[in-house]
Order: C-alpha cells, then structure tokens, then sequence
C-alpha cells in the first residue's frame, strides 16, 4: 500500500492507497514545528482509528510547500515505516513537459495536481486550488504545464479583513440568502463567497483567453466544493486530486 502525503502551509492531507483505491484518507492542521516522533505518532493514532498497521505501508509519496517539513516527514518515513519516501521536486519523473521560466519555483502540489487532472479528464485544462492560497495551473492539449496565476487565499484574506476591521464579526463560511445583504453577518458572507466565485470566473476566462481554447475547469482544495456552486466556470470538484497525483508520480517512478 502507498502513503501519500500532501504537505500544505495550513493542512496536510494524507491518504492509504491500496493499488489504484484511495481506500482511507485525513486533513490534519500543517504544524511546522512537530518532530519526526511527534508525526509518527500522530500516524499511529490515525492508522489505529481506521485499522491500518504501519506494516501495511510498502511506500511513502510526499509533496510538500512547507520545506521545513520535508525533513521531518521524510524522518518519519525511514523511522516508523522503514521507507525512504518519493518526495516530489526535481529529477522526478512527472511525464509531464513542464514549460516555465525557472520549474524549481513551482510548488510540488502545483504539478502534482496538474499531472492528475490531465490523466483525469485530458486537456486544455486549468486546476484551480483553494489552499492558502488560490492556484490556477494551465496544462495544454498536449499535456503541458504551462503556468498560472497565484492569488491570495480565501482563509487568509478573511483573516485580514477581521483583523483589520475591528467591527466586522468572524462569520461562518456558507452562502447568504441575497446578495443585497440586509445585516453585517450576511453582507461579509456574500462578499466573501459571490467575491472568489467572481474571481474565479474572471481569471479562468482571461486564462482561457491567453491559451486560445475553452479549458476542462477542475477545482480541488478545502472550499473548492461551496466556491464552485457559485462559480460559473468550475465544471468539476475533485477533492483528492493531489493524493491521485502524488498516486500517478509514485507509480511512474517505481
């Protein structure tokens, strides 16, 4: 069985494939000061809870942005799984022609669920990822990555808009019932949800645009699913598209 590990600034997913299956998964807070042990014994607890025994893992795929992490899970791999893991980043086969002025600035998750939403669905494509922050990749008909944009996250320009505005309230994340809010509560949800499905859609049309072609749009990420309901672009929530793509990788580099 393989381990994949998706490794982001504010949560880490983490999923069992047995074969082609995703047969468990989680979403566990990033924290970047826990140890090797710490993670290790947090996966024990996971791994207990589903009825999984680490003995089970025959290999570990990890994607990470946070760079202070990669060592501690790669520790972690070789102490409680006896695994030296994939980690995704240069010299890795992709299969994947990665068209772009420096590919080492690219984040690993970025390729990742690049190279899975073109086995997926095929292109032109662009993947939009509502992590910390909002990612739009560009893959060709051909199969290439060829860029994006990169736009400040729906958590944490909520956050500063709290922060900042001292009056506001912190709201729950679900759709008001007008836009034409008739109280503060509904006006900053409507706001907040209308505001990234707009932006959402004006980015993905200008990227259409600049590509000459209508793209397959697949959203992946922890709001992906209450964004694309209003957004008039997305045409697919696939929540798990990075622990496929890391799945694909592995299987490519085996």
């Amino acid at each position: 069985m393989l381990l994949a590990i998706d490794a982001g600034n504010t949560n880490i997913v983490l999923g069992i494939y047995d074969g082609n299956a995703l047969i468990s998964h989680w979403r566990v807070s990033t924290d970047r000061q826990k140890t090797a042990d710490e993670y290790g014994i947090l996966l024990k607890n996971l791994f207990d809870f589903q009825g999984h025994k680490f003995s089970d893992i025959s290999a570990v795929a990890i994607a990470s942005v946070v760079p202070p992490l990669i060592t501690s899970l790669e520790e972690m791999s070789r102490s409680y799984f006896g695994l030296t893991p994939l980690v995704i980043g240069p010299g890795v086969k992709t299969g994947m022609p990665i068209k772009f002025d420096n590919p080492k600035e690219i984040g690993a998750d970025r390729i990742v669920n690049a190279v899975a939403a073109y086995e997926i669905y095929g292109g032109p494509l662009i993947v939009v990822d509502f992590g910390t922050a909002t990612t739009f990749d560009v893959v060709t008909k051909q199969g290439e990555y060829i860029g994006g944009a990169i736009a400040p996250g729906i958590g944490i320009s909520t956050e500063a808009l709290f922060m900042r505005a001292a009056k506001l309230p912190r709201v729950e994340l679900v759709k008001p019932p007008h836009v034409i809010a008739k109280n503060t509560i509904h006006g900053i949800q409507a706001g907040i949800i209308f505001g990234f499905a707009g932006q959402v859609d004006g980015i993905v049309k200008r990227l259409e645009k600049e590509l000459g072609a209508d793209a397959f749009v697949v959203a992946t990420g922890g709001l992906a699913r209450l964004i694309s309901l209003e957004s008039e672009t997305i045409q697919k929530v696939d929540p798990w598209l990075t622990l496929e793509g890391l799945r694909i990788i592995y299987m490519r580099n085996k």
